[in-house]
């Protein structure tokens, strides 16, 4: 008969629910009210916070803290005190060691968070996106379907990224053109916008409010200050159009086929 095995140490709280075949490592904590689907792997030192809900075959790895509530500094400009829903981890889903998914935050389908990722509330990722070693993901975003985002990306709040979009390592986004100052600046706060097959080179910037169109490339150090039009290049500082994206790179030419 399948058994689910919880070690010794392991603390679970009240109205907690674990499917057959679930493993939970020693000193791990479940707090009150979360759901744990079948077959999953819950590794030593884990914290899951109330209500938490996580699909099957998910495995979850030491140190990772899941369904976290936010904190809010007295001079936050993009948090609020609100108490916000539990965490939802998509099915056969992989979170990383000492990585943090906040209350909040909701996770599709083989979801990739890995190591030291941090994935703030009011996030959703989508299903099959990778999401890559120390990146953080802050509060109030989007992400799609089939993405990678990749060693320390940082995507800043209010920020839209479509479906089929590479971020290579290293790139930075921005919401503010104030830079911290003057209250005007609460009226215009707005991440950058990447749609449909974007791609990022390694180490760009995306200053706020930015759109990147479908099947557009931002090169490596760039620093993108207006819209980057559909199938074209662009690069330097600030960038400029460098050339047209070539035929055989363009997202609709590659075959890829979206698993249902």
């Amino acid at each position: 008969m399948p058994q689910t095995a919880i070690a010794t140490t392991a603390i679970i709280g009240r109205d907690v629910q674990l499917g057959d075949d679930t493993r939970i490592g020693e000193y791990t904590v479940i707090e009150d009210g979360v759901r744990i689907g079948g077959r999953c792997e819950i590794a030593h030192n884990v914290v899951i916070h109330a209500g938490t809900v996580i699909g099957d075959n998910v495995r979850i790895d030491a140190g990772a803290v899941v369904g976290k509530q936010p904190m809010r500094s007295r001079n936050s400009a993009t948090t609020s005190e609100k108490v916000v829903p539990p965490a939802r981890i998509g099915e056969a889903s992989l979170i990383g060691a000492n990585s943090v998914v906040y209350a909040g935050c909701e996770l599709g389908r083989s979801v990739l968070v890995a190591d030291l990722a941090t994935v703030r509330e009011d996030v959703t990722v989508g299903d099959f996106t990778i999401v890559g070693r120390g990146v953080a993901i802050e509060n109030h975003c989007t992400v799609g379907r089939y993405c990678k985002l990749e060693t320390n990306v940082y995507v800043t709040a209010y920020t839209t990224i479509e479906d089929r979009v590479f971020v290579a390592p290293g790139v930075l986004t921005s919401n503010d053109n104030f830079i911290g100052r003057t209250e005007e600046r609460f009226k215009h706060f707005k991440g950058a916008t990447i749609r449909r097959g974007g791609r990022i080179g390694v180490g760009a910037v995306l200053l706020p409010g930015v759109e990147i169109e479908s099947d557009a490339v931002v090169a490596a150090g760039a620093v993108q200050t207006k819209t980057a039009q559909s199938d074209t290049i662009y690069a330097g500082v600030p960038a400029r159009p460098f050339r047209d994206v070539p035929e055989e790179q363009k997202l609709d030419n590659q075959g890829w086929k979206d698993i249902k």
